[in-house]
Protein backbone atom coordinates (compact mmCIF):
# COMPACT_ATOMS: atom_id res chain seq x y z
CA UNK A 1 0.00 0.00 0.00
CA UNK A 2 1.24 3.37 -1.13
CA UNK A 3 -0.24 6.66 0.53
CA UNK A 4 -0.98 10.22 -1.32
CA UNK A 5 -2.21 13.24 -0.45
CA UNK A 6 -4.61 14.68 -2.72
CA UNK A 7 -5.09 18.95 -3.01
CA UNK A 8 -7.78 20.40 -5.26
CA UNK A 9 -7.33 24.04 -6.28
CA UNK A 10 -9.44 26.57 -7.52
CA UNK A 11 -12.63 25.54 -9.45
CA UNK A 12 -12.07 22.22 -8.62
CA UNK A 13 -11.98 22.79 -5.37
CA UNK A 14 -15.38 24.58 -5.50
CA UNK A 15 -17.01 21.92 -7.30
CA UNK A 16 -16.00 18.98 -5.79
CA UNK A 17 -16.80 21.03 -1.94
CA UNK A 18 -13.04 19.26 -1.08
CA UNK A 19 -9.57 20.66 -0.75
CA UNK A 20 -7.66 17.98 -0.09
CA UNK A 21 -8.37 13.76 0.89
CA UNK A 22 -5.45 11.14 1.26
CA UNK A 23 -5.48 7.84 -1.07
CA UNK A 24 -4.37 4.69 -0.32
CA UNK A 25 -3.64 2.68 -3.57
CA UNK A 26 -2.51 -1.14 -3.42
CA UNK A 27 0.77 -0.37 -5.56
CA UNK A 28 2.95 2.15 -6.97
CA UNK A 29 1.30 3.94 -9.60
CA UNK A 30 1.07 6.70 -12.95
CA UNK A 31 -0.45 9.89 -11.98
CA UNK A 32 -2.59 8.69 -15.06
CA UNK A 33 -4.09 5.67 -12.83
CA UNK A 34 -4.67 8.08 -9.86
CA UNK A 35 -7.34 10.48 -12.45
CA UNK A 36 -8.57 7.32 -13.78
CA UNK A 37 -9.73 5.97 -9.83
CA UNK A 38 -10.86 9.61 -9.10
CA UNK A 39 -13.28 9.71 -12.50
CA UNK A 40 -14.46 6.20 -11.71
CA UNK A 41 -15.97 8.35 -8.28
CA UNK A 42 -19.62 9.99 -9.98
CA UNK A 43 -21.68 13.14 -10.56
CA UNK A 44 -18.61 16.03 -10.43
CA UNK A 45 -15.52 13.43 -10.39
CA UNK A 46 -16.59 11.96 -13.61
CA UNK A 47 -16.89 15.42 -15.08
CA UNK A 48 -13.55 16.92 -13.76
CA UNK A 49 -11.35 13.99 -14.16
CA UNK A 50 -12.16 12.23 -17.55
CA UNK A 51 -10.70 15.78 -19.07
CA UNK A 52 -7.33 14.80 -18.29
CA UNK A 53 -5.79 16.08 -20.86
CA UNK A 54 -6.48 19.70 -19.56
CA UNK A 55 -5.58 18.67 -16.21
CA UNK A 56 -2.65 20.59 -14.44
CA UNK A 57 -0.89 18.26 -11.95
CA UNK A 58 1.85 18.95 -9.80
CA UNK A 59 3.63 15.96 -7.39
CA UNK A 60 5.57 17.68 -4.60
CA UNK A 61 5.18 21.12 -5.84
CA UNK A 62 6.78 20.64 -9.43
CA UNK A 63 4.34 20.43 -12.82
CA UNK A 64 4.32 16.70 -13.81
CA UNK A 65 3.07 14.67 -16.73
CA UNK A 66 0.32 12.44 -16.25
CA UNK A 67 2.66 9.49 -16.94
CA UNK A 68 4.63 10.35 -13.62
CA UNK A 69 5.62 7.32 -11.28
CA UNK A 70 4.64 7.93 -8.06
CA UNK A 71 5.41 6.90 -4.89
CA UNK A 72 4.68 6.59 -1.20
CA UNK A 73 3.92 10.18 0.62
CA UNK A 74 3.96 11.66 -2.81
CA UNK A 75 1.57 14.97 -3.24
CA UNK A 76 -0.60 15.41 -5.84
CA UNK A 77 -2.06 18.98 -6.15
CA UNK A 78 -4.71 19.02 -9.07
CA UNK A 79 -5.08 22.34 -11.09
CA UNK A 80 -7.82 23.60 -14.04
CA UNK A 81 -5.93 24.80 -17.16
CA UNK A 82 -5.18 28.47 -16.74
CA UNK A 83 -6.41 30.97 -19.42
CA UNK A 84 -5.94 34.98 -20.20
CA UNK A 85 -5.02 37.37 -22.47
Amino acid sequence: MISLKLKYFARYREALGLSEENLEVEQTCLVTDVIKLLADRNGKWKEIFSQNGKLLVAVNHELVSIQYSLQDGDELAFYPPVSGG
